[in-house]
């Protein structure tokens, strides 16, 4: 019952809308012709549903294609004493990718009981501010056999990040690059590592506050923030 709380927790204020009877009864029979008795089905599906989401331009605009994420994961190779973050966590594709090469490659962790404690309850980390994505992450992740994942509601430029500084091994993410934000309500553990409003630099700070020494990150930024000609650009290519 505890593992359902974080899910609980995001879904309370959920809202289930259905325009019509016929159309409930027609997603009910079609999904009733599908095997739903594995994991990789009910994730499939899910997946599935996100992509039409996606397309239609609502709470997926962030949505990375799935063969972009699954070389990321490739390149990074997690492993089962990671602990990993996405701190713009949208639909938790990344986490939910991971998973699955986790599976993958060390199907030996779940016969480790310590091992198979961490992938539940302590490998996967996500934040995001939206909380339709928070919803939407979290129930990613439970159909994909995580029970336990901290996906939770935290603006990630905003707030302070002292407890979570150096905590994780891996970081994969690809946030949301708006242009700019108020520099007064940017995190002032950010601001010592990069005076800018612009928030693809504020990102690139904010992974390097979070990976531990030695960590590794997949990340996605925008092509001027590695080979751009400013003075600000060139500092934060430099930290990398």
């Amino acid at each position: 019952m505890g593992r359902a709380a974080p899910i609980a927790g995001h879904m309370r204020d959920a809202r289930f809308q259905m325009p019509s009877p016929a159309l409930l009864a027609k997603v009910v029979d079609k999904l009733d012709k599908l095997e739903m008795g594995d994991r990789d089905t009910k994730g499939d599906v899910y997946e599935y549903m996100l992509s039409k989401i996606a397309s239609a331009g609502q709470n997926g605009q962030f949505r990375t294609p799935r063969h972009i994420i699954a070389a990321m994961v490739e390149l990074t190779k997690p492993t089962p004493t990671d602990v990993i973050c996405d701190p713009a966590v949208g639909t938790c594709g990344f986490l939910v990718s991971a998973g699955e090469y986790l599976r993958k490659h060390h199907p030996g962790l779940f016969r480790d009981e310590k091992l198979r404690r961490h992938f539940h309850e302590g490998l996967f980390n996500g934040f995001d501010f939206d909380p339709t994505m928070l919803r939407i992450g979290a129930m990613n992740m439970a159909l994909h056999g995580v029970e336990g994942a901290n996906v939770a509601y935290r603006d990630s430029l905003a707030e302070d990040h002292t407890e979570d500084a150096g905590r994780y091994s891996l970081v994969l993410a690809n946030p949301p690059f708006a242009g700019s934000l108020d520099y007064e309500a940017t995190a002032k553990d950010l601001q010592r590592i990069v005076k800018t409003k612009k928030t693809e630099l504020l990102f690139v700070a904010l992974f390097l506050r979070l990976l531990k020494i030695g960590g590794r990150a997949a990340v996605i930024v925008p092509d001027g923030v590695l080979f751009g000609s400013s003075r600000r650009t060139r500092i934060c290519a430099g930290c990398w």
